[in-house]
């Protein structure tokens, strides 16, 4: 029974990595316009690793690059706080380990050029466990196949096992929020019913005066 256990929790672990694995790795190819801007945002919990590479793929292959095919690229968080920065390129990389959990914003500018041009870039941007170079990892440690895959399921683990404390940071948060919102609420609804029951306080009022001065009542 015990057994049968274990190999149910392997077996969801496998899942949940699987999964998790495919939600930071964010691999993408776009189209961009002379002087427009496109904005990729990616959340990040704090103290992880995270890379990314991209490039404007050629449209002559064979040929050089066109001289319309340039890049500004800049790297945020949401506090602002820049982490990579690169201008008129035709590719480039970053690499940096999170100080903030939060969103984290990759804008790609196009430098303007007569006529209009399309720029097609690509780009691969990792985070946690799929931010790791594995094949180096192997060539430095001459690990057979099986220890490595065993470092990847353990590195695989770990980084799920803090996603769910993080998660859990944030459910706290967003159940704090909730509470102090419904008792702002609350207070906004007692005071919109004070509101109505002056208000009609002092239109019955009114209309008794204006009534008993008219002499109807």
């Amino acid at each position: 029974m015990i057994q049968f256990q274990r190999r149910i929790t392997v077996s969801v672990l496998l899942i949940l990595g699987l999964g998790f694995l495919s939600s930071v790795a964010q691999s993408i190819r776009f189209d961009l316009q002379s002087a427009h801007t496109k904005c990729i945002t990616e959340e990040i919990k704090s103290n992880s690793m995270t890379v990314g590479k991209y490039s404007i793929v050629n449209p002559n292959e064979g040929h050089s690059m066109p001289d319309s095919h340039k890049l500004t690229v800049r790297v945020t968080s949401m506090y602002g706080n820049s982490y990579h920065y690169a201008d008129l390129v035709e590719s480039g990389q970053f690499a940096f380990h999170t100080v903030e959990a939060g969103d984290y914003m990759a804008c790609f500018w196009a430098a303007d050029h007569k006529p209009q041009a399309t720029i097609n870039v690509d780009f691969d941007w990792r985070t946690g466990v799929a931010a790791k170079d594995w094949s180096n990892v192997a060539k430095k440690g001459s690990v057979e196949v099986m220890e490595l895959e065993l470092k990847k399921m353990y590195e695989t683990v770990t980084s799920i096992h803090e996603e769910m404390f993080y998660l859990r940071e944030r459910e706290e948060e967003m159940q704090e929020l909730n509470a102090t919102t419904n008792s702002r609420m609350a207070w906004l609804s007692f005071l919109s019913l004070f509101v109505c029951l002056s208000v009609a306080g002092l239109q019955l009022w009114h209309l008794k005066t204006f009534f008993e001065k008219k002499k109807i009542i």
